[in-house]
């Protein structure tokens, strides 16, 4: 068993009870390549924030558990490398759907865990969550998890419809499973098309989809049940229109992708969100960024040459998140 320790990683539970305190978010940003986890450190180094590395259970097998081990502890000694004598990262897996999955990645290095028990029945879900839990903490890991379905596809999440999570359930599923922090639907959506035309207005002067607004009502009635409890807010990424525009621009297809406005996002992580997911977002700024090259030098080959352009572009926008939608720059205590 490799323990998270030993990687210089860090669980979730000092940085969460800061950000409800603070009325900030930590981003927990996805990755999949090098060149994310790349984008992802220098980020947060520059930004002094700290940062939650997330991977699906397809990104794992992607990548590889054993590679994605030393890659986040690469990360941590890149971040020290860049800076940041004190670097705040963790190593989270997204959405396990099972509890040997869970396991698996906290014997391996993994510092938080979620368990998605969502699409079972309630007292399945509390069985299932409560079972992850008494493993984690034997080992000091947090662990995540999900009390309503965001609809939308991403990587083997996928559901037509959302159902809100209700707020009567979360003290009784907070307090029986132990979990350390609570996802909920509220609204948001998986993917880069969260929301249908017909669910959505069209802007007038630019043509562009208006999403419906997320349900803070259910957010503020969760958060008096369970006043200062962790909220994790997934499907956030905001589908930035000029990365879509590149995309279509040189040879792609996404119409009519839309996303989670940003001041919504703010306003979330002004509460009790104080984890919030993005995705797709640096899908597309990867995607437009490698688009744009084989467009513009089609006899372009060397993959150092497109992959390094889309690493900076998605630099940019882990900065913008970080600093302007999420409001966690600056809250490392030393870096």
């Amino acid at each position: 068993m490799t323990s998270y320790k030993e990687l210089g990683l860090v669980n979730t539970r000092e940085m969460f009870a800061k950000a409800v305190k603070g009325g900030y978010a930590i981003p927990a940003f996805n990755f999949n390549t090098l060149e994310q986890m790349q984008a992802i450190v220098q980020a947060a180094v520059e930004t002094k924030s700290p940062v939650i590395m997330q991977v699906s259970k397809g990104a794992r097998n992607y990548a590889n558990g054993t590679i994605l081990r030393y890659m986040a502890q690469g990360a941590v000694e890149y971040a020290k490398e860049l800076g940041c004598a004190n670097p705040q990262i963790v190593l989270h897996l997204d959405h396990g759907d099972s509890f040997e999955l869970c396991k698996d990645c906290i014997d391996n290095g993994f510092s938080s865990v979620m368990i998605d028990g969502s699409s079972l029945p309630y007292e399945e879900n509390i069985a299932l969550t409560k079972k992850v839990v008494e493993y984690a903490h034997q080992h000091d890991v947090t662990v995540e998890a999900e009390l309503g379905v965001l609809a939308g596809v991403e990587d083997e999440v996928a559901s037509e419809v959302s159902h809100y999570t209700k707020p009567e359930e979360v003290e009784d599923f907070s307090k029986r499973t132990g979990c350390d922090s609570l996802a909920i639907s509220f609204g948001t959506s998986h993917g880069a098309y969260k929301f249908t035309p017909e669910q959505c207005t069209r802007d007038p002067k630019t043509g562009k989809l208006v999403p419906p607004p997320l349900a803070f009502d259910i957010l503020h009635e969760i958060e008096k049940r369970i006043p200062g409890f962790p909220i994790v807010l997934h499907g956030s990424s905001s589908v930035p229109q000029d990365e879509v525009d590149t995309i279509n621009a040189h040879g792609g297809k996404l119409p009519d992708a839309v996303g989670i406005p940003e001041e919504q996002l703010r306003e979330a992580s002004r509460s009790a969100v104080c984890k919030i997911n993005i995705d797709s977002d640096s899908r597309l700024a990867f995607t437009a960024a490698v688009r744009k090259v084989f467009h513009d030098k089609p006899g372009e080959f060397d993959p150092r040459k497109y992959c390094g352009p889309a690493r900076d572009l998605m630099e940019q926008m882990y900065k913008h998140k970080i600093t302007d939608v999420l409001g966690s720059d600056g809250k490392l205590a030393q870096c």
